[in-house]
């Protein structure tokens, strides 16, 4: 170890016992309000130490809570879309619930009104593959008392007919299809003529000539002659009609929703039904006239009981 020169020596010695001097009388002098003077100069070298230590912890700190509060955040934010998507799908789910709910009230109504007539309600479970074949499968069959060239409607229209019957199952090719036709007629003028379909949304009616009187709006329905469905069964509404040669073009807007079936009603017979939405006053049953003329009840197809005086 390199000593210290003998020149510095007294110099060191005499810094040192100075040094000694003044920190005895720091200790010794005492102020009013501080006390020691010894105890104010340490105070005053240490305090802005202090300070930045602290300031410096408490960076540390608030950013290490920060992380945090951002990490328990981030975990609420994803929990709360997780709870959120639950609640959409949820809701979703209620909605095709309160639909199919509606759609089924409507069936069993229309069902209550024609409760002489034979029917049955089969849900859709299928559909061809084929796109140029309209053709969908329901879940009742020959078990159920469904055969061939029955009649398939809903609340609001013609749907299609029965082409195929199996024990559990049966294919209905619907009434948009090229191959399918239904025997018809204009619900004002009565004229009769085959609306059958063109492989897309709307249907086409045949064989009208262009003298026929024919007019957007007016309603198609079933004539009845096709042996298959009840007179008067409403096919749809006329959206189009050109001149053509030599029978007009006709376009047929279906009144069922063909796109989107779900719940159908087969038709186990070719009565007639009673299509108002109320009974009729008094309680008795809707009549109709027949080819004779006299008036033929439209729920059971049977002649009134004739009065006698």
């Amino acid at each position: 170890m390199v000593g210290i020169p003998s020149r510095h020596r007294s110099l060191f010695l005499l810094t040192g016992v100075v040094l000694l001097q003044v920190l005895l009388l720091a200790v010794q002098i005492k102020r009013d309000s501080q006390g020691r003077l010894i105890r104010v100069w340490t105070v005053s070298a240490v305090s802005p130490v202090e300070r930045s230590g602290a300031w410096g912890i408490g960076k540390i700190r608030d950013a290490w809570r920060h992380y945090f509060a951002l990490s328990d955040t981030a975990r609420a934010n994803e929990d709360l879309r997780r709870e959120n998507g639950q609640l959409k799908l949820e809701i979703m789910q209620l909605q095709s619930k309160s639909a199919e709910a509606d759609r089924l009230a409507a069936l069993l109504n229309f069902k209550q009104m024609q409760a002489k007539v034979p029917m049955i309600v089969a849900r859709v479970i299928g559909s061809s593959a084929d796109a140029n074949s309209a053709v969908i499968y329901l879940d009742q069959g020959l078990r159920e008392g469904i055969h061939k060239n029955m009649g398939v409607i809903t609340p609001e229209g013609v749907v299609g007919k029965v082409i195929e019957s199996f024990r559990d199952t049966c294919q209905v090719l619907l009434l948009t299809d090229r191959d399918s036709g239904v025997g018809a007629m204009i619900s004002n003028s009565r004229i009769q003529s085959p609306v059958g379909g063109l492989g897309e949304p709307l249907l086409t009616m045949k064989y009208v000539g262009n003298d026929d009187e024919v007019n957007v709006g007016d309603r198609v329905v079933t004539s009845g002659m096709d042996r298959i469905f009840p007179k008067d069964l409403p096919v749809g509404t006329i959206s189009q009609v050109k001149p053509g040669s030599p029978f007009k073009q006709i376009r047929v807007r279906p009144s069922a929703n063909i796109e989107k079936l779900e719940e159908v009603i087969v038709l186990l017979t070719t009565d007639p039904l009673a299509l108002k939405p109320g009974a009729p006053p008094n309680g008795s049953a809707a009549t109709a006239p027949s080819a004779s003329g006299e008036p033929v009840s439209r729920l059971t197809n049977t002649k009134p009981a004739e009065k006698h005086p």
